[in-house]
């Protein structure tokens, strides 16, 4: 009877892993609503290039798995007490732990999600702890992120800002 139940134990074990894994991968917007979702991220500018050009990016594109080269503009802030931030990085290497930005105790720092070997995302880190403050975890959430986005060029990256009233725009 107790292999039995050991049996069934493990069985029941594989199912939920497996379940639990596939329901993690699971993308965030079906590709119309990503479609919709960049056209309603889009930066108001009159300027033509940086419309065409600088793109909101959704965790569920996984940008930092692989080296691209471009600019990445992250609007965060280490708590819903702070300021948003906004920092702008080239993604040029796959480093774990890489610092972009520092404010009081918090760090913005490229980390490799833990179960999932060679996707890279997003962290704020409070101090030496980690709490759970990836991007994917909180896109849109108005805690820790409020947006990513990519420059698709090699040069003339945008100057960027968060207004008063918390919205990322051109600083023009």
């Amino acid at each position: 009877m107790k292999k039995i139940l050991s049996i069934i134990g493990v069985i029941s074990l594989i199912g939920t892993s497996t379940t639990s894994l596939i329901a993690c991968n699971t993308p965030q917007y079906s590709e119309e609503k990503l479609k919709e979702q960049k056209e309603k991220h889009k930066i108001d500018t009159n300027n033509e290039n940086i419309k065409n050009h600088l793109e909101w990016i959704a965790p569920q594109e996984k940008p930092f798995n692989k080296i691209d080269n471009k600019w990445y503009y992250v609007t965060w802030r280490g708590n819903k007490n702070h300021n948003w931030r906004i920092i702008n990085f080239k993604h040029n290497e796959l480093k774990i732990g890489k610092i972009f930005d520092k404010y009081n105790k918090y760090t913005l720092e490229l980390r490799e999600e833990t179960g999932y070997p060679f996707y890279f995302t997003l962290y704020v880190r409070y101090s030496s702890s980690w709490a759970p403050a990836d991007w994917e975890s909180y896109n849109g959430a108005g805690t820790y992120f409020k947006s990513v986005y990519r420059w698709n060029l090699d040069t003339n990256e945008p100057n960027l800002i968060v207004d008063e009233n918390s919205n990322v725009k051109v600083n023009e």
